[in-house]
């Protein structure tokens, strides 16, 4: 309680857990006065592999890794959190940029009701084309957020629009959504440690999406990517906009499954082998033997990656920066893949891609930590946008 007690009268503590497709995590935070967020405690616990992707016992591990996290969080003691808050990456949500157009005859006044009246009516027709796309959900979904991120008003970009009178409006809003039976499991297993009436949800997409776009704030034009174990995320970003997001299916728990399918090893083995594999560390045999399988493996990754690109282009140039969010223990191992790969070189790419891993040391001026509290990246990104979220419009 020492640190909370020192800090009651001008820092709110707050918790936050980061639920990714590999792993969860979660931490306590101080929301300082100065708007930068002190890490006080984190941890993080591994989602089972399992051989074969079944999405129940996905979400049955998933959700046991939450309970694990909580129940580190709720042991340390450091207080009782004011607030709670869950960041999702993919497959947990599913994210759009979608652009509302409203053309009158007549000029009209742009009030906060127009736009939400607008938005609300957006989240609807993309729920329901959720839930026609992905007709065997079990589950109905609910929207937990919206970001205005551009808004134009006869054809010019208008930073402050409230009550100006246009006879053209457009929009452009991201939106996440989720499905309610994850979202409740997630709920119910916090409010057995932390008592809250809500838990405000986000995606990790929005988060980093704001934070690395402060940070780079010379560069307008990026490509962000998530990759997790069983997803990769990419969001195309021009001129500041988040302009469109795109997953495929393949994260780095293929290439583990893949190794261990090919060579007939157990999952432990081929995780082992491909760790000695792309830190060097490897047998001369043992090299021979998963070169052939991992040139084969990348490709496949890489394919997906490409083909990816060449849909969320829309003949549009490709950003050549790309930001990269990975575990730091595959990060050169995937920021090597795309810095070689030749997909520039038949594409609408701007000049070959300059790939920038998102360390902790990255933020080293956004958030403090105290004593030995590990710096978890994902962690770090969440407690930054949070904080900012709370004080101020991100």
């Amino acid at each position: 309680m020492g640190i909370f007690s020192r800090n009651k009268k001008k820092d709110k503590l707050m918790l936050v857990f980061d639920i990714r497709s590999s792993s969860v995590g979660g931490a306590l935070f101080l929301m300082q006065k100065s708007g930068i967020p002190k890490i006080i405690f984190s941890a993080r616990e591994p989602i089972i592999l399992r051989e074969t992707l079944d999405i129940n016992k996905f979400l049955f591990s998933t959700i046991k890794s939450l309970e694990i996290v909580a129940d580190k969080i709720y042991k340390a003691g450091m207080g009782k959190p004011e607030a709670a808050f869950c960041v999702l990456s993919s497959p947990w949500h599913i994210s759009q940029t979608r652009v509302v157009r409203l053309e009158k005859n007549t000029p009209f006044l742009f009030t906060p009701k127009l736009a939400l009246d607008l938005i609300k009516k957006e989240i609807s027709l993309f729920e329901e084309e959720y839930l026609i796309k992905y007709e065997n959900a079990k589950s109905p979904v609910r929207s937990i957020e919206f970001k205005n991120i551009k808004i134009m008003l006869n054809g010019y970009e208008t930073p402050n629009p409230l009550d100006q009178k246009a006879k053209e409006l457009e929009m452009a809003v991201f939106i996440s959504i989720s499905p309610e039976q994850v979202l409740k499991k997630i709920e119910k297993t916090i409010k057995k440690f932390f008592h809250f009436e809500n838990i405000k949800f986000s995606s990790f997409s929005l988060a980093s999406f704001t934070i690395v776009r402060d940070i780079y704030a010379h560069n307008e034009d990026f490509l962000l990517v998530d990759i997790s174990g069983e997803v990769t995320d990419i969001s195309m970003v021009k001129k500041n906009t988040l302009r469109e997001s795109i997953s495929f299916p393949l994260g780095y728990n293929f290439i583990t499954r893949k190794i261990a399918s090919l060579l007939h090893f157990s999952l432990d083995e081929a995780k082992s082998f491909f760790s000695l594999f792309k830190d060097g560390h490897a047998s001369e045999s043992a090299v021979k033997k998963i070169s052939p399988v991992m040139d084969k493996l990348k490709m496949e990754w890489l394919g997906k990656f490409q083909e990816s690109l060449a849909n969320l282009s829309n003949d549009i140039s490709i950003p050549s920066t790309i930001y990269i969010a990975v575990d730091k223990d595959v990060a050169d191992f995937f920021c090597r893949i795309i810095e070689t790969e030749q997909f520039n070189q038949y594409s609408l790419t701007e000049s070959k891609f300059k790939v920038i891993f998102l360390s902790a040391e990255i933020f080293h001026n956004m958030a403090t930590f105290d004593g030995n509290v590990i710096r978890d990246t994902f962690l770090i990104i969440d407690s930054i946008y949070i904080c900012r979220f709370l004080t101020k419009t991100p």
